[in-house]
């Protein structure tokens, strides 16, 4: 006698969306591809506002029952077989514990403490038109810390090359880098919520 194994239609019907997603993304990014770096806040399950991420990860997380989408921008997503409002807020659904410590040291959260801006110019810029700098050189001796890492245009990453600041006199930072911690990640997402009026409620900025 066979047994006959039970199908799983929900997890078949999450990985069609999910390669239907990344298919129409491809379209996506050509067309419109600042819309998938749009600035996503995420919730731990607890709705404990925990991180920021693309608005293309945000979706991968909806599609993989990884999390739920709270809040929705007005714009939405048209790819192969599948129209998606983007998310602005999404929560986690099962519980995170995030530590209280310097976060890891990361391209992305590099990009994040200092807030997608080049810390040479002030100009802000998509995490696709950014790299990092070290301020001491490489070349010189210079390693990759959180104190000689920084987000930078390619226009200045060009002037600078490996030059040290006190040898230039038309450049300086805006700011020492400093280790990005949950302190400091907190911060920046308040900075960046007071202009998304879906955050405020997550981020405390209104009022008890």
């Amino acid at each position: 006698m066979h047994t006959k194994h039970p199908s799983k239609p929900r997890k078949q019907k999450s990985l069609a969306k999910c390669h239907a997603l990344a298919t129409g993304m491809e379209t996506e990014r050509a067309h419109r591809g600042s819309s998938l770096q749009t600035p996503v806040l995420v919730l731990n399950a607890s709705y404990e506002p925990i991180n920021i991420c693309g608005a293309r990860r945000a979706l991968v997380l909806v599609l993989k029952g990884i999390a739920r989408t709270e809040e929705e921008h007005a714009s939405t997503l048209h790819a192969a077989r599948l129209h998606m409002p983007l998310p602005s807020v999404i929560r986690l659904l099962e519980y995170r514990r995030i530590p209280h410590q310097t976060r890891a040291l990361s391209r992305k959260n590099i990009l994040l403490r200092d807030r997608y801006t080049c810390q040479y110019c002030g100009i802000v810029l998509p995490s696709s038109d950014l790299t990092l700098d070290h301020v001491h050189p490489r070349s010189r001796g210079g390693t990759s810390t959180w104190e000689n890492l920084v987000a930078c245009c390619h226009e200045c990453n060009r002037r600078k090359g490996n030059q040290l600041l006190h040898e230039m006199t038309d450049m300086k930072l805006m700011r020492q880098p400093t280790p990005f911690t949950l302190h400091t990640s907190r911060h920046i997402m308040r900075m960046l919520g007071s202009g998304e009026a879906h955050w405020r409620k997550y981020l405390f900025f209104e009022a008890s």
